[in-house]
């Protein structure tokens, strides 16, 4: 069976997590580093943005400042999302591997496997969302927020109907970053007061609108899950829903020094950040 490298970072401030994604992605592209599943949390408690959201226009930074949040811009695309209650993973894969499929959205489902048998090794009935039909589409649709977890993207994670984890992809230098976000519990007031709204109502609305399309593991589930059981039963979902084993490894000081520097120049500057 093919080996993978399998990470747990220590939590790391927000520009260092999307840093450390960016350097494995990179040092994997030149060959330095194999495949990786990485798991991490944040610290402080961070407000992630997708890269196409306007930051000025769609986040209340008044707010943000006030909460003591960290805040970043991912380089892969999607809505906002509050790393808090949560898991965040990463799979860091050469495109042309023999396992990934060409199209972005069966590569999608592909890794994305790893995470439904994740939930299931929790004992949750999960199921991937396709989208395929208009019938699933309509089930699914939103009226929209700048929140990730408005509604699921295809091939998404449900359980009970509603979106338990967010991902997002992105292709740079010929390898695949899929990384998201696994929901343990949600403070959906504290995300909602961090974006903003026309009025008090649409915000109520699309408040209402989230809890009913979003779930958290610990919603759902018989008994209370913690962060290690989640990262014991997502690192056997990944090993078997990627058929790989999964090698148990640290970051190497390369990749390390890399990420420090991708803190400087990217992940820490107003530039990146604030830039739409």
């Amino acid at each position: 069976m093919e080996q993978w490298r399998y990470i747990v970072t220590e939590a790391m401030s927000p520009a260092m997590n999307m840093a450390v994604d960016e350097a494995i992605l990179q040092l994997h592209s030149e060959g330095k580093v194999p495949p990786t599943v990485r798991f991490y949390t944040w610290n402080p408690a961070t407000l992630s943005i997708g890269y196409f959201q306007k930051a000025i226009k769609e986040i209340n930074m008044d707010a943000l400042r006030e909460s003591g949040l960290g805040f970043v811009r991912r380089a892969t695309g999607g809505r906002a999302v509050l790393h808090d209650k949560e898991l965040t993973y990463s799979v860091i894969v050469s495109e042309e591997h023999p396992n990934m499929p060409s199209s972005v959205t069966e590569a999608y489902k592909t890794i994305s496997l790893g995470l439904l048998h994740g939930f299931q090794n929790l004992g949750l009935k999960a199921e991937m969302v396709s989208l395929a039909s208009e019938e699933e589409k309509e089930k699914y649709s939103s009226p929209g927020s700048s929140a990730c977890f408005d509604s699921p993207s295809w091939y998404e994670l449900v359980v009970e109907g509603k979106k338990v984890a967010g991902s997002a992809q992105t292709r740079q230098k010929g390898v695949i970053l899929q990384h998201g976000s696994i929901l343990l519990d949600m403070d959906v007031e504290m995300l909602f007061s961090l974006l903003n709204f026309p009025s008090e109502r649409v915000k109520q609305r699309m408040i209402d609108s989230f809890r009913q399309k979003a779930v958290t593991i610990n919603e759902v589930s018989s008994r209370p899950i913690g962060l290690q059981e989640a990262i014991d039963a997502f690192g056997r979902g990944f090993a078997s829903g990627l058929e790989v084993e999964l090698i148990p490894s640290e970051l190497t000081e390369e990749e390390r020094t890399l990420a420090e520097e991708l803190v400087r120049t990217r992940y820490s500057t107003e530039e990146w950040n604030l830039r739409r």
